[in-house]
């Protein structure tokens, strides 16, 4: 009924061991190639050479990648696909002659998440992961017993609507459009909550999937919200990040004036596997080597596929995905262009290798910041 987990491909002779290369990985201020270990991505050529060459801030100024587009996800067939009001299609789902490019680009995709989770030392299970690293992910899958499937939320990629979602599905709300504030825990099943045994059994059974944003795009959508709206975060994190990066900000600032360069500065300094979840890389908080996702959506694409999301795991037919409320704007891809623009291209060198395997594995395009670009 759902489609087929990705089965890994044969990783290459001599290989170095991946996951044991990202563990050395500077933290803090270091950059990458002054000093620090490479960080080797054999499943995409031109990431290892960036990196290990030291060539991460060429790629930035020249805009290599900025051509290429966020790549769509969709399985090209599945066995018996169950569609909400219409019949099984004969050899699963299959894409249209107009999709050949679509189908392209998924193939890529799903290529590279296979070649860089076969690498010797990347996690296959999440029992071999540290116990951190476990935890993490494992409070960041959503159950879904009664149709069984395991969402991994990230934040900021749209999971306040899949949860409203898991809560009608389990009877909790009515419908999607109930005005509410949202409750990120009541009601709701993790991974984390059961014994070891039932998340082993969940994990081979159940259907699995993820939905993924532009690594830079989901950094700002996070700092637009946490410090241009959210009381708590300004006093929690905003206070702190003035106090540490902008000269003369005295003991006890307000937190609620971070700039995009101020925040890019903290999160050099942080060590991903502790971030904040709306920031940490999505590669930490769903671990896609370690659990094998049959899907993996983009928000780029949030409605079609979270609406074929719902059709694969035998949602009602009145239950459908959340709408985008009228007064919503979400981050665009020029506003992003902005406040990147705005920021040292020296501190985007910085961050970028944090957020690397969510480029690389997800099929998304370094930024184009060259001084060409920025002045258009």
């Amino acid at each position: 009924m759902f489609p087929r987990p990705l089965t890994p491909l044969a990783a290459p002779n001599g290989a170095e061991p991946l996951g044991r290369a990202l563990r050395r990985a500077p933290l803090g201020r270091a950059r990458a190639g002054l000093g620090g270990p490479p960080l080797l991505l054999p499943s995409m050529l031109m990431f290892a050479v960036i990196v290990a060459s030291s060539g991460l801030l060429f790629v930035i100024e020249r805009g290599i990648l900025a051509e290429m587009k966020p790549l769509p996800l969709h399985p090209p067939g599945r066995e018996g696909a169950a569609w909400r009001g219409t019949a099984p299609k004969p050899g699963g789902l299959s894409l249209s002659a107009g999709d050949s490019d679509l189908q392209v680009r998924q193939d890529v995709r799903n290529r590279t998440l296979r070649t860089v989770c076969r690498q010797p030392g990347m996690p296959r299970d999440p029992w071999d992961l540290p116990v951190g690293q476990r935890r993490t992910l494992l409070r960041h899958i959503l159950v879904s017993d009664r149709y069984r499937f395991l969402y991994c939320y990230v934040p900021k990629v749209a999971c306040s609507n899949w949860k409203r979602v898991l809560k009608v599905l389990a009877g909790v709300l009515d419908n999607v459009d109930v005005r509410l504030k949202m409750d990120h825990r009541s009601d709701l099943v993790f991974l984390a909550d059961l014994r070891p045994e039932e998340i082993r059994y969940r994990l081979q059974h159940y259907f699995k999937f993820l939905f993924v944003r532009d690594p830079l795009e989901r950094l700002l959508s996070a700092y637009r919200n946490k410090f241009g709206e959210i009381r708590e975060y300004q006093q929690r994190y905003g206070a702190e990040i003035v106090r540490r990066y902008r000269a003369g900000a005295g003991p006890s600032p307000a937190g609620d004036d971070v700039t995009f360069p101020e925040f890019l500065r903290y999160l050099v300094d942080e060590d991903p596997e502790r971030m904040n979840e709306h920031w940490m890389p999505v590669y930490h908080l769903c671990q896609p080597c370690a659990v094998h996702y049959d899907f993996v959506g983009s928000y780029e694409r949030l409605e079609a596929d979270a609406n074929q999301v719902l059709e694969w795991v035998r949602a009602p037919p009145h239950v459908r995905f959340p709408a985008r409320q009228a007064w919503y704007r979400p981050a665009s891809p020029e506003s992003l262009h902005y406040h990147l623009c705005s920021a040292p291209r020296a501190l985007l060198q910085d961050v970028l290798p944090k957020y690397i395997l969510d480029f690389s594995l997800f099929a998304y395009p370094l930024p184009n910041v060259t001084r060409e670009a920025c002045q258009q």
